[in-house]
């Protein structure tokens, strides 16, 4: 009895790869087994660098309420402790944008804290 080979699947497997390896230099779009490794290495750094991307957003926030505080004093650690014992349930995405956009909604917050 013949041997059953599934090159349906298999060929489409490959073509997956090649696909997400469109775009590449040299062997690394159209050869399978280089192209294999380097998607394989983009998924890496894809998933590592959405983890990073939440980290590099949240410093950039910190350094924007940081320098919209210190205009009127204020410290950025003594700004959020202040912002938290008067319960303002603000994060630091929304204070980034308006010391950043609406200067004077943020000074509005500072006086309402100081």
């Amino acid at each position: 009895m013949p041997r059953s080979v599934n090159s349906v699947a298999s060929r489409n497997r490959r073509k997956k790869i090649l696909k997400q390896a469109k775009g590449y230099f040299g062997r690394r779009k159209n050869v399978y087994t280089v192209a294999k490794n380097a998607v394989e290495k983009a998924m890496l750094y894809a998933y590592r660098d959405r983890k990073n991307n939440k980290r590099n957003f949240r410093s950039l926030w910190i350094q924007r309420i940081n320098a919209g505080a210190r205009e009127y004093g204020m410290s950025y650690s003594q700004f959020m402790g202040k912002i938290k014992a008067n319960d303002i349930e603000l994060n630091r995405k929304v204070l980034a944008d308006l010391a950043m956009n609406n200067p004077e909604a943020f000074k509005a917050i500072v006086d309402k804290v100081k």
